[in-house]
């Protein structure tokens, strides 16, 4: 996202993490309209926790178990976790300290254990990590085991755990399974790079990473920044096989980048950065077809709008009950995309000015709860400069 491993968020000071109560410094809830008229979803503003100084918050979940816990991945500030009952109180912290001193860069749960993808993947010859954080007490979380790659090309852009498989999109390091049913000793079972000459024959190295994940039965679908969305049989752990690819073919020529990836059956959907959303009809994944585009930041695709577009697509959910994607899309801060007609997405709803100087990367959906998380820039792509994690309540 924002061009890739060359966007670098900046941040000055240092201090600690500060907590802002209900509906102090945003408006309380927002909405729009769709296309015929109907009011949208409403957002309605509950909590802020401020981050200050150099840490960031990248993204978070709430507990699977649906206890009142949040998990934050902070980047250098480590694992943050905050009850979040009332107003939210930081109940632990785990240090990068204690994970081989990799950045905390996004995170996953299953069961009692929350899984993390290590590295700064905006840093340059990063290697990538995982760990495993023991949630049984979310107020005592320890570290369980941690693993560090030996390569030095990528970090942590996401992780996926399938039963005591793990699957870890490590940027420039490709895609990395790896045994973790024992967290004291992670190991390494394949790996893959899938191939670089797609969808350009020639090319730029160092925007082709391995982003987002999702996996449907044995196939792992791999969002591969501009190198698109692959598809990866899975069936053997041991030997993953990239079975399929795609592309819009009218971004050919233009710069593109493929973020984050939610399935829904036979369809997925796809976070395509400053050129929004795209629906693709997954019902074969060796011949993926695009099914729709909500595409309004940059409809002509005439010259290089990626500094100076509305909006970038980035984390994404899907909420089956209203038929609605939502994705953190940056300066637009989050976008709400009904998806009931594939064929013709709109937007319904909306958090956020485009004109203000606040920016998400992480978006988070726990039944009628939305999480995103708020970044600080130098100005590249767009200046942002309040840090934190914002809680909404989602009236559909």
């Amino acid at each position: 996202m924002f061009a890739r491993n060359r966007w670098v968020a900046i941040v000055c000071g240092l201090a600690w993490l500060g907590v802002v109560g209900r509906a102090s410094e945003f408006a309380v809830a927002q909405s729009s309209k769709d296309s015929k008229g109907a009011a949208g979803p409403r957002f309605e503003h509950l909590h802020d926790i401020r981050y200050t100084g150099v840490e960031l918050p990248i993204t978070m979940i709430h507990d699977a178990a649906n206890r009142p816990y949040l998990y934050v991945a902070s980047k250098e500030a480590g694992l943050r976790v905050y009850d979040v009952k009332d107003a939210p109180r930081l109940a632990r912290a785990i240090p990068i300290s204690e994970m081989e001193s990799m950045h905390v860069m996004s995170l996953t749960q299953l069961d009692k254990r929350i899984y993390l993808a290590l590295g700064n993947h905006w840093g340059k010859h990063e290697p990538s990590g995982l760990a495993v954080i023991d949630v049984t007490n979310p107020e005592k979380a320890s570290v369980a085991g941690v693993w560090k790659d030996t390569e030095t090309n990528g970090g942590g852009g996401a992780v996926l755990v399938n039963g005591s498989t793990a699957y870890l999109a490590a940027m420039g390091n490709g895609l990395i399974v790896l045994d973790v049913g024992n967290p004291a000793a992670i190991r390494v079972v394949s790996r893959l790079q899938p191939e670089l000459a797609f969808p350009d024959a020639r090319p730029d190295r160092n925007k082709i990473n391995a982003r987002g994940l999702a996996l449907q039965k044995n196939f792992l679908f791999l969002c591969y920044d501009a190198g698109g969305v692959r598809v990866i049989d899975v069936a053997d752990p041991q030997k993953p096989v990239e079975i399929g690819r795609f592309s819009n073919p009218a971004m050919n020529g233009r710069p593109r980048a493929y973020n984050n990836i939610v399935l829904n059956g036979s369809l997925a959907y796809v976070t395509a950065d400053y050129v929004g959303l795209e629906i693709l009809d997954i019902s074969k994944p060796r011949e993926i077809k695009l099914v729709g585009w909500w595409n309004p930041w940059n409809p002509k695709l005439e010259g290089l709008r990626w500094f100076s577009s509305p909006g970038h697509a980035n984390e994404i959910a899907y909420d089956a009950k209203s038929k609605t994607v939502l994705m953190s899309a940056g300066r637009s801060d989050l976008v709400a995309i009904n998806v009931s007609d594939p064929a013709h997405p709109r937007q319904v709803g909306s958090i956020g000015d485009v004109e203000d100087t606040q920016a998400t990367w992480g978006l988070s959906l726990h039944g009628d709860l939305v999480y995103l998380s708020y970044i600080r820039t130098l100005g590249i792509p767009f200046r942002a400069d309040w840090p934190g994690v914002k809680v909404y309540r989602y009236r559909r």
